[in-house]
């Protein structure tokens, strides 16, 4: 077996590349996490790696934020040093970011195979930076592991040779019920917050084509706003600090929302697995909802998780406070006994078989 290497830099990387990472410790692979720091510092994701019992990030290069091209940019010349000294077989990225256009652009101009984790997704808005990147990501891959049938079905359109694509189902389920676990010793939160179990709602909005535009905030917070008079419950909304630097840069008051800093995935977990209606503009957490049986209300024009609208996990919404109010009422009355369509929680040991058998051969 040969030498793995994991980048990833934000923490839903983290997150999803968990059961993986503890496949890699269980087998005793040889492997190391390279941790860009897109979102956060390494020394700031610390206690998620400490929360999640992860063994440290072997490298981090800590390029923070800045436009596309210049984060993207320090990422490639920060890994290509690493990938260079270590000579890994294989680089593994896992889903859209900016982390893992830098990962697997670096990796195969220097002739090292790319394994992308969720390959096959697409919303078909190439307005999206992370559109682009998943395409990248899935055309410069050696491997690429499908979540569903259907992202499968997409790379096979695309031209992708069959022999590259396996269908694996998704780490997130992994993560969920692997952490789930860890995740109900901490019931703290809710006292924290002023809630109950099942009277709330948890709202998250954070991506760029959202709380960049000041028309599409402005109506995402008036539809929060709406959906906590109409249905009486509260919302709470972890707001990431991007998203609170753009509430001021607009001057956006919120009212009866319950604005609180960000959360450890653990606490964020409990909020998930506990809401009444979950409303967000996350890809990750469309999906953490659809496994967990809350139901969800996109704050988008389009899901590249088409699956949970298929199965009536998910409704999308867009941006307009009257949409908004309407779609969160009619969740509200569905039942919530969808199928789960991204896999029965095995991911990462499927994966990790196919890399040893790849690798070996």
């Amino acid at each position: 077996m040969g030498k793995i290497s994991i980048v990833l830099g934000t923490r839903p990387e983290i997150i999803k590349f968990t059961p993986i990472i503890r496949e890699c410790e269980r087998l005793n692979l040889n492997y190391h996490i390279l941790h860009t720091g897109q979102h956060y510092s390494y020394d700031m994701d610390r206690v998620f790696f400490e929360q999640l019992g992860l063994p440290d990030a072997k490298f981090s290069l800590d390029v923070g934020s800045g436009s596309h091209a210049e984060q993207t940019g320090k990422m490639l010349i920060g890994i290509e040093k690493i990938l260079q000294k270590e000579e890994p077989d294989i680089v593994l990225v896992e889903g859209d970011t900016n982390s893992v256009l830098a990962g697997a652009l670096a990796a195969v101009k220097l002739g090292i195979k790319v394994g992308h984790v969720e390959a096959g997704l697409r919303s078909f808005d190439r307005r999206m930076p992370e559109e682009t990147n998943r395409i990248v990501a899935d055309h410069c891959s050696d491997l690429l592991f499908a979540p569903t049938e259907k992202a499968k079905g997409l790379l096979r359109k695309e031209g992708i040779s069959g022999d590259k694509v396996y269908m694996t189902g998704n780490t997130i389920v992994d993560a969920v019920f692997q952490n789930l676990k860890i995740a109900k010793r901490r019931n703290t939160v809710f006292e924290e917050l002023g809630i109950k179990k099942g009277d709330y709602f948890l709202a998250t909005v954070h991506r760029q084509e959202n709380v960049d535009d000041e028309k599409r905030f402005r109506g995402i917070v008036k539809g929060l706003e709406n959906v906590q008079k109409k249905f009486r419950h509260p919302v709470v909304y972890p707001v990431h600090p991007r998203a609170r630097k753009q509430l001021e840069t607009f001057a956006i008051e919120t009212k009866n929302i319950k604005l609180v800093d960000p959360l450890d995935y653990l606490s964020f977990l409990q909020l998930e697995g506990n809401a009444r209606l979950i409303l967000t503009d996350s890809g990750g957490v469309q999906e953490e909802a659809c496994i967990l049986g809350i139901p969800c209300v996109t704050l988008r024009d389009n899901t590249e998780r088409p699956e949970t609208l298929e199965v009536g996990s998910n409704v999308l919404a867009g941006t307009d406070p009257c949409r908004i109010v309407e779609r969160t009422g009619f969740m509200m009355r569905r039942n919530n006994g969808w199928k789960n369509p991204f896999g029965d929680g095995k991911t990462g040991q499927r994966i990790i078989k196919i890399l040893t058998e790849k690798l070996v051969s």
